[in-house]
């Protein structure tokens, strides 16, 4: 029984930090979705972020309530205890499984999106939405292309990448650090020329793990703690716990 208070106890400031690092993971998620919604078809591909969010903010008043509950073994607090951290592993149980399922879609509508931007680029001065998404991608991350440079050069729209005979990219695969670049092929060193499909994936795969296993060690320590928590709801006369 003491050491179920003195777990409870310490989970209940672990959560704390916890309830940091789940938001953290899904405001993540939101972010990249936000940023790169143009590249995915639904909607919805953000409620993984969500979810954990909202887990995130009942993990803190959970952890409040099981350092309260390792100090005084209020039957109240025990059973309001256990509800929250049944909906808790249901959020985070939920988030990442939707993450971990929407990895491969993710990654087949980010490649098909990114195929018909490039075939309907038309021009590094286009003022059309396509046209500013792709220069905005190619400019974040740093990419030039979907698998590389070379993507651009078979591009169906029209013929401004062998402008003036020249073979041409837009201007969003130049480096910062020429100022003069006007997406020549030629010098190749003026121009990003990895894929930026490889940089989506890496960014999208380096998301969905951290919230995969963040929800998985935080439901491990709600489990410890709803244990925790059994082992002194024992000591509680029956009918005190007959509200559950």
């Amino acid at each position: 029984r003491v050491f179920a208070r003195f777990l409870l106890l310490l989970l209940g400031f672990i959560f704390w930090g916890a309830a940091v690092a789940l938001a953290f993971g899904g405001v993540l998620v939101i972010l990249m979705y936000k940023n790169y919604g143009y590249l995915f078809l639904e909607y919805f591909l953000s409620l993984p972020g969500w979810l954990a969010v909202a887990a995130a903010l009942i993990l803190l008043p959970t952890g409040v309530l099981a350092v309260f509950v390792s100090a005084k073994c209020s039957r109240y607090q025990q059973g309001a205890l256990m509800y929250l951290l049944l909906v808790l592993l249901c959020l985070e149980a939920s988030s990442a499984v939707l993450a971990q399922f929407y990895t491969v879609q993710l990654a087949y509508e980010m490649k098909s999106t990114m195929g018909y931007l490039v075939d309907q680029y038309n021009g590094t001065h286009s003022q059309g939405a396509d046209s500013r998404a792709v220069d905005v991608v190619q400019r974040e991350l740093q990419c030039c292309g979907i698998q590389n440079y070379k993507d651009w050069l078979k591009a169906t729209a029209a013929s401004w990448h062998l402008h003036g005979g020249k073979a041409r990219v837009p201007e969003s695969c130049c480096k910062e650090k020429y100022p003069h670049c006007r997406g020549d092929v030629v010098p190749l060193e003026q121009l990003f020329q990895e894929g930026c499909l490889k940089k989506l994936e890496d960014s999208l795969h380096f998301v969905v793990l951290y919230m995969f296993w963040c929800c998985t060690v935080v439901g491990i320590l709600e489990l410890l703690a709803g244990v925790s928590n059994c082992i002194l709801m024992k000591y509680q006369p029956f009918h005190d716990l007959r509200f559950l």
